[in-house]
């Protein structure tokens, strides 16, 4: 089997995944820092391996681990080894620490959020209505960021204050690019940091779903401080970067296909059809860090080694033409059925799923009604990627808004 290279600088994601998905169901590769593992890069295959009892994320599990082949100075050591959470267990456990943040989470719940949703909305848009006109805008920065990183944050109980110093934070945490000597008080500072949070909120709760973990630690659920502060962390970290992403990638795809835009600006094609066809063609998660086989499990014609890691490359199997058929390279709004997968597939499917679909539901159309004739303000091919291999991240969206 050939090992494939994941790009350390994320030069041309469509490019790889189409090498990963020539290369599955099952390929062998090579994570930033010269880590193997293994990469899903077929829906099918992948649905399977996401419901295996036999894939688990005990990182005890991994044949590398086990022989002090992973530095703790590794760029991704965050995501391999983030603490327990519910991101780090299976079986009970796992549906211990999931479901409180599951009822926090469901669709009833988060439609409560859609008036403070929309006013914060509002207020950004407000914002850049404010900008002289003819200004070159980062609508990442100025839009797509600051929106889930305050929904997520108000749903939290974080304060705006520590904003600034968790982006800081965050990019170093995703970033392969982070030099080694500083990983390790990278996240010291993380843990710092959501420590303190939750000890203010010890102090002083409210009404939000940090306060909410630790009232159910202390009622019986036996959340210890270490899975509060862990749970916070990956849900503050989850909750805004995959929807900064989604925002993103819905204008790109958009911008790009004009006679699409123009199908959805008129109301022919509902905004919901946009956000699942972005989802599955430019997924803002490209690949899932890291799972791990308890034995030797089958996948198509190749086989994952028992205490070898896996990666789910969600970049790959979202234009996967068994899946998708020959048009699955193409950007389709009208594309039916649409069983994409990008926020995971069983019970680790991703509770703020709902949560990230109303936030780009609600922001979208408001950027498109107030600045309808907004436009790319470089050429697509331009744009950049930003060096992280778990994220479809840009630096930046320049944007003219018309």
């Amino acid at each position: 089997m050939t090992r494939i290279a994941l790009d350390p600088f994320v030069a041309d994601l469509d490019g790889e995944s189409a090498a990963l998905r020539a290369a599955g169901p099952l390929a062998e590769v090579e994570l930033p820092g010269g880590v193997h593992c293994y990469a899903v890069t077929h829906h099918a295959e992948a649905r399977q391996l996401l419901t295996d009892s036999r894939v688990v994320k005990d990182i005890g599990v991994w044949n590398a681990w086990r022989r002090g082949e992973i530095p703790m100075d590794w760029p991704l050591i965050g995501l391999a080894n983030p603490g327990r959470s519910m991101l780090t267990v299976d079986g009970p456990e796992h549906r211990r620490l999931r479901s409180l943040v599951a009822q926090a989470l469901t669709v009833k719940r988060v439609e409560r959020l859609r008036a403070g949703i929309q006013a914060l909305t509002d207020a950004s848009l407000d914002r850049l209505a404010a900008l002289p006109r003819g200004e070159r805008v980062d609508l990442k920065a100025e839009f797509a960021y600051p929106l889930p990183m305050n929904v997520i944050s108000e749903l939290m109980g974080v304060d705006a204050a520590d904003h600034p110093r968790l982006k800081v934070l965050f990019e170093k945490f995703f970033s392969t690019q982070t030099p080694p000597e500083e990983v390790p008080q990278m996240m010291a500072d993380l843990g710092t940091l959501f420590t303190k949070i939750v000890d203010d909120k010890r102090a002083n709760p409210g009404d939000d779903l940090t306060s909410a973990l630790i009232a159910a630690s202390e009622d019986g659920d036996h959340l210890t401080d270490e899975e509060i502060v862990n749970t916070l962390q990956l849900i503050i970290a989850a909750g805004h970067e995959t929807t900064i992403s989604l925002i993103v990638n819905v204008v790109e795809a958009l911008q790009t296909h004009p006679e699409q835009r123009k199908r959805v600006l008129s109301g022919e094609v509902p905004w919901e059809n946009v956000i699942e066809e972005t989802l599955r063609w430019n997924t803002p998660t490209s690949h899932v860090l890291i799972r791990f086989a308890t034995e030797d499990i089958e996948v198509g014609d190749k086989v994952l080694p028992e205490g070898e890691a896996l990666i789910v490359s969600f970049g790959a199997l979202g234009r996967d033409e068994k899946q998708y058929g020959p048009t699955a390279g193409d950007f389709d709004i009208t594309r039916s059925p649409n069983r994409h997968i990008a926020f995971g597939h069983g019970p680790h499917v991703c509770p703020g799923a709902a949560l990230s679909r109303m936030e780009a539901g609600v922001a979208l159309p408001a950027l498109y009604e107030r600045f309808p004739e907004l436009d790319l303000a470089v050429p697509a091919s331009e744009l950049r990627n930003k060096p992280i291999v778990t994220q479809n991240d840009l630096y930046e969206l320049p944007v003219d808004l018309g």
